[in-house]
């Protein structure tokens, strides 16, 4: 007997939550209504290019989705996500993490997923929120 090579048939393909959640257009609805949440907080927009708001939306976009499981688009076209590094030049401490990931959530909240891909979608969020944090707050005033 000759070794059995796996068929179509014989392979399990896991699904991924980028498929189990809609795909393209749940992303899509999650990150521009993330997006319109940060344009509404002046401090956290700050950190974003005023003049390429949808290039921003694109790029979060893309590495949302090859993140769970989408097109690897993000990285053909961005090459390696390479997170820490793309947001260290940006003063990200724990009270703009936390405007970020509220944000974020409540992007979450506006989509119709279920149960257990929200948690894990929220988990994301707060644990890359916690990773990406590099600056200490400034003392206050006095």
């Amino acid at each position: 007997m000759g070794d059995v090579q796996p068929t179509e048939s014989t392979v399990e393909v896991e699904e991924t939550l980028f498929d189990r959640v809609g795909g393209h257009a749940t992303f899509r609805t999650l990150i521009h209504v993330f997006f319109d949440g940060v344009k509404g907080d002046p401090e956290l927009a700050a950190l974003y290019p005023q003049n390429d708001w949808d290039g921003a939306e694109n790029r979060l976009l893309l590495f949302f989705e090859q993140y769970w499981g989408g097109p690897m688009t993000y990285s053909r076209t961005r090459g390696a996500p390479m997170l820490k590094m793309r947001h260290m030049p940006h003063k990200i401490t724990e009270r703009m993490a936390r405007k970020w990931a509220t944000c974020m959530q409540r992007a979450i909240d506006t989509i119709d997923i279920g149960l257990e891909d929200e948690l894990l979608l929220r988990d994301y969020v707060e644990r890359a929120c916690q990773y990406l944090i590099n600056a200490d707050e400034a003392p206050p005033s006095q």
